[in-house]
């Protein structure tokens, strides 16, 4: 027992490695990384703004954009300082507990995205299929119920990959070769039997992402069929299919390069791809998702310009 305590307590920090071993990118990396979180905070926060102070807004699906646009500051925050801090540090540690605590909030987080762009696509589908339906479905009771449940279960479940993670001995190289503390880099330095990670890693999270693209994929196939099938109206026809374009574009920005890093089984060989392939989903997502909101939304559009000109 003492012995276990003590393989568990010899590593009381990590050393984050970062994006990449070349030192000279690292000016242009750091203005890069800085200039998308400014855009990521300050889109998003323009939305989160607007859906809350602009009446015209307050409907489920607005309000579950606001949330995507809270989700997407906070998801940024969790990485993307301490990445910025370590572009320019000479010792890039980070403690056990924050470790742990970075991993948590990564994962709740962006658990918490995935579930989101299924209710979305689940309130679009409701919306543009069962209009007559759609109040009583979608009403305020139900929407903050639904929002409560999308924050709470991500919660749970990454609380569990965090419990386990920290139970975990790590004897040997404190050295992370990746930006930021995730579950699949800290498995290849622990030492022990890993099994129960990497089968709710590998097996449980890779259902639950796959489950939930599945059933975000088949509401917009089944929009989209509506649509065509149902719809007489070029209008109309060509106003849902806008909305529905912008949703699904987040949707796959989002899952493929999360579906790349989280199927992939042989997760030592492909540590190397998934500090890149990472850089898309905490850095370069975030701040898009915004842009393609406002540019391809009429009604946010409108309500930002009418913000702005009360600004001026």
């Amino acid at each position: 027992m003492d012995k276990m305590l003590l393989n568990h307590t010899l590593v009381t920090e990590f050393l984050l490695l970062g994006v990449t071993d070349i030192q000279e990118l690292n000016p242009i990396l750091f203005v890069t990384v800085l200039a998308m979180y400014f855009v990521n905070v300050a889109g998003n926060g323009a939305i989160l703004m607007i859906v809350i102070s602009d009446p015209r807004l307050h409907l489920p699906m607005y309000f579950f954009l606001g949330n995507l646009a809270c989700l997407d500051i906070c998801f940024s925050t969790v990485t993307v300082p301490k990445m910025l801090e370590n572009f320019f540090s000479t010792s890039k540690a980070i403690s056990f507990l924050g470790c742990i605590t970075q991993l948590h909030f990564f994962n709740f987080l962006g658990s918490t995205e995935a579930l989101l762009l299924t209710v979305m696509a689940f309130d679009r589908f409701v919306a543009i299929c069962r209009p007559l339906h759609y109040p009583a479905i979608m009403n305020s009771q139900v929407c903050i119920q639904v929002a409560i449940s999308i924050w709470a279960i991500p919660f749970l479940h990454a609380l569990v990959h965090s419990i386990l993670t920290s139970q975990l001995n790590f004897c040997g190289s404190n050295h992370i070769h990746h930006f930021f503390c995730d579950v699949k880099p800290l498995l290849e330095l622990a030492c022990g039997n890993t099994e129960l990670n990497r089968w709710l890693l590998n097996t449980l999270t890779g259902t639950v992402a796959i489950g939930l693209f599945f059933l975000t994929f088949l509401s917009y196939f089944y929009i989209v069929t509506y649509l065509f099938l149902k719809t007489r109206s070029c209008s109309m026809l060509h106003k849902a299919l806008s909305t529905c374009a912008s949703h699904f574009m987040v949707v796959m920005i989002f899952y493929a390069p999360v579906l790349f890093i989280y199927i992939n089984p042989d997760s030592g060989s492909s540590l190397e791809k998934d500090r890149i392939i990472a850089v898309m989903y905490t850095v370069v997502t975030p701040a898009l998702n915004p842009l393609i909101y406002t540019l391809r939304n009429k009604e946010v559009r409108g309500a930002l310009n009418r913000k702005i000109r009360i600004l001026l």
